[in-house]
Protein backbone atom coordinates (compact mmCIF):
# COMPACT_ATOMS: atom_id res chain seq x y z
CA UNK A 1 0.00 0.00 0.00
CA UNK A 2 1.20 3.72 -0.72
CA UNK A 3 2.66 5.32 2.35
CA UNK A 4 0.96 8.69 1.06
CA UNK A 5 -2.29 7.09 -0.15
CA UNK A 6 -2.68 6.01 3.57
CA UNK A 7 -2.41 9.48 4.99
CA UNK A 8 -5.60 11.06 5.77
CA UNK A 9 -6.70 13.97 3.81
CA UNK A 10 -5.60 17.29 5.40
CA UNK A 11 -8.21 19.70 6.34
CA UNK A 12 -8.04 23.01 5.05
CA UNK A 13 -7.78 25.69 7.99
CA UNK A 14 -10.69 27.57 8.62
CA UNK A 15 -10.23 31.51 7.93
CA UNK A 16 -11.08 33.62 11.45
CA UNK A 17 -14.46 34.83 10.53
CA UNK A 18 -14.94 38.71 12.34
CA UNK A 19 -17.64 39.16 14.17
CA UNK A 20 -20.33 41.07 12.27
CA UNK A 21 -21.23 44.46 13.12
CA UNK A 22 -24.82 45.88 14.57
CA UNK A 23 -24.09 49.57 14.15
CA UNK A 24 -28.22 49.41 15.56
CA UNK A 25 -26.77 47.85 18.71
CA UNK A 26 -28.38 49.52 21.72
CA UNK A 27 -25.11 49.95 23.55
CA UNK A 28 -23.66 51.90 20.04
CA UNK A 29 -26.50 53.60 20.13
CA UNK A 30 -26.10 54.79 23.56
CA UNK A 31 -22.97 55.86 22.95
CA UNK A 32 -23.87 57.98 20.02
CA UNK A 33 -26.49 59.73 22.32
CA UNK A 34 -24.21 59.83 25.45
CA UNK A 35 -21.21 61.47 22.76
CA UNK A 36 -23.69 64.01 20.98
CA UNK A 37 -25.05 65.08 24.29
CA UNK A 38 -21.73 66.02 26.02
CA UNK A 39 -20.59 67.54 22.67
CA UNK A 40 -23.53 69.70 22.58
CA UNK A 41 -25.15 70.60 26.15
CA UNK A 42 -28.37 72.50 25.90
CA UNK A 43 -28.45 72.64 21.87
CA UNK A 44 -31.35 74.29 21.05
CA UNK A 45 -33.54 75.54 17.82
CA UNK A 46 -31.86 78.06 15.87
CA UNK A 47 -34.94 79.93 14.43
CA UNK A 48 -35.51 83.30 16.69
CA UNK A 49 -39.07 83.61 18.01
CA UNK A 50 -40.63 84.56 20.72
CA UNK A 51 -43.75 82.48 20.85
CA UNK A 52 -45.58 79.16 18.92
CA UNK A 53 -46.69 80.90 16.15
CA UNK A 54 -43.10 83.01 14.94
CA UNK A 55 -41.91 80.02 15.51
CA UNK A 56 -44.02 78.33 12.68
CA UNK A 57 -43.59 80.79 10.59
CA UNK A 58 -40.09 80.74 10.81
CA UNK A 59 -40.18 77.11 10.31
CA UNK A 60 -42.19 77.07 7.19
CA UNK A 61 -39.67 79.70 5.90
CA UNK A 62 -36.49 77.70 6.79
CA UNK A 63 -37.75 75.10 3.42
CA UNK A 64 -34.50 75.12 1.03
CA UNK A 65 -33.27 78.55 3.24
CA UNK A 66 -30.78 78.47 6.44
CA UNK A 67 -31.55 79.12 9.80
CA UNK A 68 -29.49 82.30 9.12
CA UNK A 69 -31.13 84.03 6.42
CA UNK A 70 -34.71 83.37 8.19
CA UNK A 71 -33.75 85.05 11.11
CA UNK A 72 -32.31 88.18 9.02
CA UNK A 73 -35.90 88.15 7.48
CA UNK A 74 -38.51 87.58 10.29
CA UNK A 75 -37.83 90.44 12.43
CA UNK A 76 -39.11 93.04 9.89
CA UNK A 77 -41.54 90.42 8.73
CA UNK A 78 -43.29 90.62 12.31
CA UNK A 79 -43.15 94.30 12.66
CA UNK A 80 -44.88 94.19 9.74
CA UNK A 81 -47.29 91.17 10.53
CA UNK A 82 -47.33 90.91 14.16
CA UNK A 83 -50.26 88.42 14.80
CA UNK A 84 -51.86 85.37 12.82
CA UNK A 85 -54.41 88.18 12.24
CA UNK A 86 -52.24 90.32 10.32
CA UNK A 87 -50.58 87.74 8.61
CA UNK A 88 -54.50 86.65 7.43
CA UNK A 89 -55.91 89.90 5.88
CA UNK A 90 -52.12 90.98 4.32
CA UNK A 91 -52.09 90.54 0.37
CA UNK A 92 -50.01 87.89 -0.52
CA UNK A 93 -47.88 90.49 -2.62
CA UNK A 94 -46.78 92.20 0.43
CA UNK A 95 -45.82 88.84 2.68
CA UNK A 96 -44.01 88.09 -0.60
CA UNK A 97 -41.57 91.30 -0.58
CA UNK A 98 -40.88 90.74 2.91
CA UNK A 99 -39.50 86.94 2.45
CA UNK A 100 -38.85 87.03 -0.75
CA UNK A 101 -34.48 86.13 0.00
CA UNK A 102 -35.63 83.09 1.86
CA UNK A 103 -36.49 81.33 -1.98
CA UNK A 104 -39.88 80.37 -3.36
CA UNK A 105 -41.29 83.17 -1.67
CA UNK A 106 -44.61 82.54 -3.84
CA UNK A 107 -45.99 79.68 -2.11
CA UNK A 108 -43.94 80.72 1.02
CA UNK A 109 -46.31 83.59 1.24
CA UNK A 110 -49.20 81.20 0.20
CA UNK A 111 -49.14 78.81 3.01
CA UNK A 112 -48.25 81.47 5.57
CA UNK A 113 -51.78 83.48 4.85
CA UNK A 114 -53.37 80.25 4.42
CA UNK A 115 -51.84 78.87 7.74
CA UNK A 116 -53.20 82.10 9.36
CA UNK A 117 -56.39 81.96 7.87
CA UNK A 118 -56.85 78.18 9.05
CA UNK A 119 -56.01 79.12 12.44
CA UNK A 120 -58.41 81.74 12.76
CA UNK A 121 -61.08 79.69 11.42
CA UNK A 122 -60.60 76.38 13.12
CA UNK A 123 -58.43 76.99 16.41
CA UNK A 124 -59.21 80.66 17.70
CA UNK A 125 -55.46 81.84 16.03
CA UNK A 126 -53.91 79.91 18.14
CA UNK A 127 -51.12 77.17 17.16
CA UNK A 128 -52.37 73.88 18.21
CA UNK A 129 -50.60 71.34 19.97
CA UNK A 130 -51.28 68.07 18.21
CA UNK A 131 -49.70 66.39 15.37
CA UNK A 132 -53.16 65.81 13.40
CA UNK A 133 -54.42 69.67 13.83
CA UNK A 134 -50.67 71.06 12.67
CA UNK A 135 -50.78 69.19 9.48
CA UNK A 136 -54.33 70.48 8.35
CA UNK A 137 -52.36 74.02 8.32
CA UNK A 138 -50.97 75.03 4.69
CA UNK A 139 -47.28 74.60 4.28
CA UNK A 140 -47.20 72.23 7.68
CA UNK A 141 -45.51 68.63 6.77
CA UNK A 142 -44.37 66.67 10.01
CA UNK A 143 -40.79 68.15 10.14
CA UNK A 144 -42.37 71.54 10.63
CA UNK A 145 -45.00 69.73 13.04
CA UNK A 146 -42.27 68.44 15.18
CA UNK A 147 -40.17 71.26 15.35
CA UNK A 148 -43.10 73.00 16.90
CA UNK A 149 -44.51 70.11 18.61
CA UNK A 150 -41.18 69.95 20.13
CA UNK A 151 -39.43 73.65 20.77
CA UNK A 152 -42.79 75.45 21.36
CA UNK A 153 -44.60 73.12 23.51
CA UNK A 154 -42.11 70.42 24.90
CA UNK A 155 -43.81 67.57 23.20
CA UNK A 156 -41.90 64.45 22.13
CA UNK A 157 -43.95 63.43 18.83
CA UNK A 158 -42.03 62.57 16.46
CA UNK A 159 -38.36 63.29 15.28
CA UNK A 160 -36.96 65.89 13.32
CA UNK A 161 -35.29 65.16 10.30
CA UNK A 162 -34.02 68.21 8.42
CA UNK A 163 -31.55 67.63 5.78
CA UNK A 164 -28.58 67.24 8.49
CA UNK A 165 -30.65 64.92 10.60
CA UNK A 166 -31.40 62.57 7.40
CA UNK A 167 -27.38 62.83 6.01
CA UNK A 168 -25.74 61.95 9.06
CA UNK A 169 -28.46 59.12 10.19
CA UNK A 170 -27.37 57.08 6.90
CA UNK A 171 -23.45 58.17 7.69
CA UNK A 172 -24.30 56.46 10.97
CA UNK A 173 -26.25 53.89 9.84
CA UNK A 174 -29.07 54.63 11.92
CA UNK A 175 -31.14 53.98 8.80
CA UNK A 176 -30.84 52.80 5.17
CA UNK A 177 -34.05 54.91 4.19
CA UNK A 178 -33.53 57.96 1.93
CA UNK A 179 -37.19 59.83 2.42
CA UNK A 180 -37.41 61.81 5.64
CA UNK A 181 -40.63 60.43 6.48
CA UNK A 182 -39.23 56.55 6.50
CA UNK A 183 -36.09 57.73 8.18
CA UNK A 184 -37.99 59.22 11.06
CA UNK A 185 -39.82 55.60 11.75
CA UNK A 186 -36.69 54.12 11.97
CA UNK A 187 -35.04 56.61 14.56
CA UNK A 188 -38.24 56.49 16.45
CA UNK A 189 -37.54 52.88 16.66
CA UNK A 190 -34.04 53.32 17.78
CA UNK A 191 -33.75 56.56 19.84
CA UNK A 192 -35.37 56.49 23.28
CA UNK A 193 -38.59 59.03 23.18
CA UNK A 194 -36.85 61.08 25.82
CA UNK A 195 -34.19 61.66 23.43
CA UNK A 196 -36.61 62.58 20.41
CA UNK A 197 -35.97 66.22 20.75
CA UNK A 198 -32.48 66.64 21.87
CA UNK A 199 -31.45 64.10 19.38
CA UNK A 200 -32.71 66.33 16.48
CA UNK A 201 -30.77 69.60 17.68
CA UNK A 202 -27.64 67.74 18.57
CA UNK A 203 -27.49 66.24 15.18
CA UNK A 204 -28.09 69.32 13.17
CA UNK A 205 -25.55 71.34 15.26
CA UNK A 206 -23.15 68.58 14.42
CA UNK A 207 -23.95 68.10 11.09
CA UNK A 208 -23.25 72.02 10.93
CA UNK A 209 -19.98 72.29 13.24
CA UNK A 210 -18.27 69.11 12.36
CA UNK A 211 -19.55 66.27 10.07
CA UNK A 212 -20.00 68.73 7.24
CA UNK A 213 -21.64 67.41 3.80
CA UNK A 214 -18.42 67.88 1.10
CA UNK A 215 -15.75 67.72 3.35
CA UNK A 216 -16.60 66.03 7.26
CA UNK A 217 -14.16 66.97 10.15
CA UNK A 218 -13.27 63.47 11.22
CA UNK A 219 -10.38 64.28 13.09
CA UNK A 220 -12.06 66.35 15.37
CA UNK A 221 -15.35 64.30 15.16
CA UNK A 222 -16.81 62.82 18.93
CA UNK A 223 -18.05 60.52 17.23
CA UNK A 224 -15.50 59.01 14.98
CA UNK A 225 -14.43 55.78 17.09
CA UNK A 226 -18.00 54.81 16.41
CA UNK A 227 -18.78 55.60 12.53
CA UNK A 228 -17.75 53.37 9.63
CA UNK A 229 -18.53 55.60 7.08
CA UNK A 230 -17.04 55.16 3.91
CA UNK A 231 -16.46 58.82 2.87
CA UNK A 232 -14.73 59.87 6.39
CA UNK A 233 -11.78 62.15 5.93
CA UNK A 234 -9.89 60.38 8.72
CA UNK A 235 -10.27 57.18 10.81
CA UNK A 236 -8.88 56.00 14.16
CA UNK A 237 -9.69 52.07 13.16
Amino acid sequence: MNAAAAKPPTKKAKKAVKPRRNPLAPERISALLERLAKAYPGAECALHHRDAWELLVATILSAQCTDARVNMVTPGLFRRFPTPTDFAHAPLVEIEEEIRSTGFYHNKAKSLNGAARKLIADYGGKVPQTMDELLTLPGVARKTANVVLGVAFGKAVGVVVDTHVLRLSRRLELTKATEPIQVEKDLMKIIPQDHWIAFSHEMIHHGRQVCIARKPRCADCTLEPLCYSSDKTWSSH
